[in-house]
């Protein structure tokens, strides 16, 4: 008897700033337009929403050609604990990312999940910025192919584009799930995926196009991302995922980064951030290719502190 594919499910989660008209869009292109469908769709609703995104979410959960899990939460969690309360009610191992405002090209899955159960622990993609519509290509994010790549890389960047990643759940849930970190969630999830040697590897072929309004780079930039910026530092080097003068790179850089105006963040980022891995990538070509899911030399490796053995008390001295 022929073996059945590994199942997998997408996880989506929703809150009251999502427009009706783009989650239908998301869900659609998530759902019934890919030659891979997912087998469960895990659709969290992240505290009260108005009426007319309560009546589209219905209509989508009672439309969808493929089983619906609804996540009601009764407060606004944010995105890290929603994904967690979704990763909780997901009933495969291979969960698939969407956001609620993207859309996903039709082969998305039919590309990723097959790597995953091939053996990955965590895959990305690239992916295209629109701006009126997915004809309307403002931006490419090229994400670093290679492990190696990946793994250097990750000590400055966030080297996975969020909205594109397809990953084990029993991974991400070994090294504490997504936590709550407002607007890094995903970094450190990553960090600490590969700093633990899960098995990664991006597609640097664009698989989603990623909605950008008049305000995207804006929200790249102020206090709010300031200090969860230097919380995301402060837990990087506490972990032993980054050195001390690392840290205070990524302070100086990433901090920078996050204060200067906008009419500069957006250029930089276009120029500089967002081709690194397409950069990279040519290089390796170049040199030649190296297999994918490479394991991580033994000192890019450490163990999250969740998970280290306690080390027992050094014993009294008597009185």
């Amino acid at each position: 008897m022929d073996m059945q594919p590994e199942p997998f499910t997408l996880l989506m989660t929703v809150y009251r700033g999502d427009r009706e008209e783009y989650v239908r869009d998301a869900f659609h292109s998530a759902v019934h337009h890919q030659t891979l469908r997912p087998d469960q769709v895990v659709l969290v609703q992240d505290g009260p929403i108005p009426p007319e995104l309560a009546a589209c979410l219905r209509s989508l959960v009672v439309d969808s050609p493929v089983e619906v899990t609804f996540v009601p939460l009764e407060h606004n969690r944010g995105l890290g604990p929603a994904l967690d309360a979704g990763l909780h009610a997901a009933r495969h191992d291979i969960v698939a990312r969407m956001d609620a405002d993207d859309v996903a090209m039709p082969h998305r899955f039919a590309e990723q999940v097959p790597l995953v159960r091939a053996g990955a622990d965590l895959v990305g993609a690239g992916l295209l910025e629109f701006g009126a519509d997915t004809a309307d290509i403002v931006g490419r994010r090229i994400p670093p192919s290679d492990p190696t790549d990946i793994a250097r890389y990750s000590r400055l960047h966030d080297p996975f584009n969020h909205p594109t990643v397809v990953y084990r759940r029993s991974a991400v849930i070994a090294v504490g799930g997504y936590g709550d970190l407002p607007l890094m969630e995903d970094y450190w999830l990553f960090a600490r995926m590969i700093a633990q040697g899960a098995r990664v590897v991006n597609l640097a072929e664009p698989l989603v196009y990623y909605r950008v309004g008049d305000g995207a780079y804006a929200r790249r930039g102020g206090r709010d991302l300031l200090r969860s910026e230097l919380r995301l530092q402060r837990a990087m080097r506490g972990e032993g995922f980054i050195s001390r003068p690392q840290y205070w790179r990524n302070v100086v850089v990433r901090g920078g980064y996050r204060l200067v105006p906008t009419v500069i963040r957006r250029p930089v980022y276009r120029m500089l951030v967002a081709p690194y891995g397409a950069r990279r990538n040519r290089s390796r070509d170049r040199a030649g290719a190296s297999p994918a899911f490479t394991p991580l030399p033994a000192n890019d490796r450490y163990v999250p502190r969740h998970a280290r053995p306690t080390e027992p008390s050094p014993p009294r001295p008597p009185l």
